[in-house]
């Protein structure tokens, strides 16, 4: 089990209105699903980290890197092809996660999909779709997602998208508040969830909490319709469509 301390990682920043969202999100699905976390609390490493979110740091290009990723892409636009109509994607078993609540960006999820990343990368098969509403009320879609199981080391994440180009992140550190204490979620003075000062299960427990290390498995982002290469694998949170917090709470990514 890889330790969350490397020096090849770092925190990523992300825009308050993300954070917040997904803060929001979270918290309801941590009351909805039952965590098995895969760290042992003696490993310190990532209760060492300060934030509550981490990427992989960019690896040197290697031969083929360019091209692996390229072809990631390819097959992210074949698997999206039928989906352009969301309804399509509704009636392939697809699920929208909380419908009803106004998000920057909507993933429609296939368990299956995910399930199978845990051990195998099909590029054909991305666990979510990404959608963003549109004035009419329907979804114009605009990415997919990737994912592998918690513990995946950095050279199995290298194999299926290389680190030179794409950046898979993780959300970690989040102390889920007493009933009574929600409020605490939000503000400058916020002590749990993604903003929160809380970073460590020993805080947590002495404020009450309930301590996740990992939230949920690694994930990347592909916006394949893009033709700036940057924003093919963006992980900035936009008007465009690119963000890349939104999904903490999916329902389809299990606390593995």
């Amino acid at each position: 089990m890889q330790t969350m301390d490397s020096p090849k990682r770092r925190v990523a920043g992300r825009s308050r209105t993300g954070v917040l969202l997904s803060i929001a999100l979270l918290s309801m699905a941590l009351d909805a699903v039952t965590p098995v976390l895969s760290a042992d609390p003696a490993d310190g490493g990532m209760a060492q980290m300060s934030g509550h979110m981490f990427l992989t740091a960019a690896r040197p290009p290697q031969a083929g890197d360019r091209q692996k990723a390229e072809a990631v892409v390819a097959a992210a636009k074949i698997a999206m092809a039928p989906y352009e109509d969301y309804r399509k994607a509704l009636a392939d078993g697809y699920e929208i996660f909380l419908p009803d609540i106004p998000q920057p960006q909507y993933h429609f999820t296939n368990y299956g999909y995910g399930l199978a990343a845990r051990m195998h990368f099909d590029p054909l098969k991305p666990t979510s779709l990404l959608y963003k509403k549109t004035a009419d009320g329907g979804y114009r879609l605009v990415g997919a997602m990737y994912t592998d199981r918690v513990d995946a080391t950095e050279d199995e994440l290298n194999e299926r998208i290389p680190l030179s180009v794409a950046h898979w992140h993780q959300h970690i550190n989040f102390c889920k508040a007493p009933p009574d204490q929600k409020a605490a979620y939000f503000g400058p003075d916020a002590k749990f969830g993604l903003l929160g000062s809380i970073t460590t299960p020993e805080a947590c427990a002495a404020a009450g909490g309930e301590f996740h290390r990992h939230i949920f498995g690694w994930m990347v982002h592909v916006y394949p319709y893009e033709t700036d290469p940057a924003k093919i694998w963006s992980t900035d949170d936009d008007d465009q469509g690119h963000d890349n917090m939104d999904h903490a709470a999916m329902p389809g990514m299990k606390m593995n």
